[in-house]
């Protein structure tokens, strides 16, 4: 990756930065990685720059001296996107955790890229505001990382994706220039809005260290409703009714398998006498007794369809909190079992039929693994989970799943579908980039990568490969 020597490497990244610089075997291998385990980290070093002007230094000396940069936030990520795999300098945000520069007649905050989720949903609580990206790393997951992979979560049907909650940007581009991209401005018809090329970006264009994040009025009174489903082909009827007479903040869907491991983890009651094979989760705001009985009714109505065959409805802060866990604890609860995620998404319009082909894929394909299903069925996301037997040894076991992978994103690719609809596309879908990009789109964001990074410097082998 350099020639440096590691004593030479150190003691440049120390005269670009006033924070820590860290080369210990231990945080090499903590900052170097994200939530994926298939790459193996292998950075060079970890350094901690405190302000915008301390990453312009790391990537201008990056450009001089020829060394990588990769950025870490909060490392939750799931496509290997913040994966140091050959002698990078990791580029934690940690320190950069300010929330500063509130406006609250703009219902504006500015926040340092290194801002947790929770810390910024915390905030807005406090101002009387409510930020409504929400998903289950929101305890860890970072801003900056957030808008690098534009994250979705819970809330996409009713108040949309990350990238719709960015009034302006400050980034360092991979030449070392810092950027101040649409200013916090509502109406900026100046031409070609840098702020989305940013987001959803990876880090291979430059690093956001600011972000300007809008806020909105907090929700009143959030109810869940949770169903359980006599068939997954029933799935979108049920969406269709509640649709037309309330305005959901929420509709998951999970599988009972996925949550018979939420189960055997929590302490949680059981939501039904009896079990069904699949479940939907319902959120809406119930501000007036009529909005409840609006939903009573449109569930008989669903009852008597014979869609679903039981429900349960939050009564309190606390018994809402206990249904979404049942949602929000899959990931946590499988993760012991080593799972290959797909992260896919279609039209809601579509999905039953395209959860029915790539269900039949991997049940052929799969007879011995278990598959756990679980998404956002409102804006039309699946997460498809493969669990590893525990005595198939991890190289034997992505092995055998990413065989599977054009079966699958052929598939995707003829449903006029995504890959990545919310976690990425990193160094675990660069392959298959082309089932949802034209040809034509990879050689423009090839172009679009040479002209802001020319040098290669901003999280290589990441998206796209010069």
């Amino acid at each position: 990756m350099t020639s440096l020597s590691s004593d030479a490497l150190a003691g440049i990244l120390r005269e670009c930065i006033s924070g820590k610089v860290l080369t210990d075997p231990d945080s090499l291998q903590t900052y170097g990685r994200d939530w994926t385990r298939k790459h193996p980290p292998a950075p060079s070093a970890i350094v901690f720059p405190k302000s915008t002007e301390e990453v312009r230094q790391l990537v201008l000396a990056a450009n001089e001296h020829g060394f990588k940069l990769v950025p870490s936030g909060g490392r939750t990520g799931l496509s290997a996107g913040a994966v140091a795999t050959a002698g990078e300098v990791v580029v934690a945000m940690d320190q950069m955790n300010a929330i500063r520069d509130f406006n609250a007649g703009d219902r504006t905050v500015l926040c340092e890229a290194g801002v947790v989720t929770q810390q910024l949903q915390m905030f807005a609580e406090e101002q009387g505001l409510y930020y409504p990206v929400d998903f289950a790393s929101a305890g860890s997951s970072q801003i900056g990382g957030n808008l690098s992979t534009n994250a979705g979560g819970i809330k996409v049907i009713r108040w949309g994706m990350s990238r719709d909650w960015v009034a302006g940007l400050t980034v360092v581009t991979g030449k070392g220039d810092i950027l101040q991209l649409n200013r916090d401005l509502v109406k900026n018809n100046t031409g070609y809005d840098m702020r989305h090329l940013f987001i959803a970006g990876e880090g291979t264009l430059g690093f956001i260290t600011e972000a300007t994040m809008k806020l909105t009025r907090p929700p009143e009174n959030l109810t869940v409703l949770v169903l359980g489903l006599s068939h997954f082909s029933h799935v979108m009827s049920v969406l269709a009714s509640f649709n037309q007479k309330l305005d959901l903040t929420a509709f998951e869907f999970f599988s009972d398998k996925a949550m018979r491991h939420v189960l055997a983890e929590a302490d949680l009651p059981e939501p039904f006498a009896e079990k069904a094979p699949f479940y939907a989760l319902l959120e809406f705001e119930s501000r007036t007794d009529e909005d409840l009985e609006t939903a009573m009714g449109l569930f008989e109505h669903c009852l008597e369809a014979g869609w679903v065959v039981d429900g349960v409805v939050s009564q309190s802060e606390t018994q809402a909190k206990n249904l979404w866990r049942l949602r929000e604890g899959i990931s946590e609860s499988i993760a012991k079992h080593t799972p290959y995620k797909n992260d896919i998404a279609v039209v809601p319009s579509k999905v039953p039929d395209f959860l029915q082909q790539i269900d039949e894929i991997v049940a052929r394909e799969y007879p011995d693994f278990e598959i756990i299903w679980f998404g956002h069925i409102g804006d039309g996301n699946l997460h498809l989970n493969i669990l590893k037997p525990e005595a198939l040894p991890p190289e034997e076991f992505f092995k055998r799943c990413e065989q599977v992978n054009t079966l699958v994103f052929e598939v995707v690719e003829a449903f006029g579908g995504t890959i990545s609809a919310e976690h990425g596309v990193g160094l675990l879908k660069k392959d298959y980039l082309g089932y949802t990009r034209s040809e034509a789109e990879i050689a423009y964001m090839k172009g679009i990568k040479a002209v802001f990074d020319p040098n290669n410097v901003m999280n290589p082998g990441k998206l796209i490969d010069l």
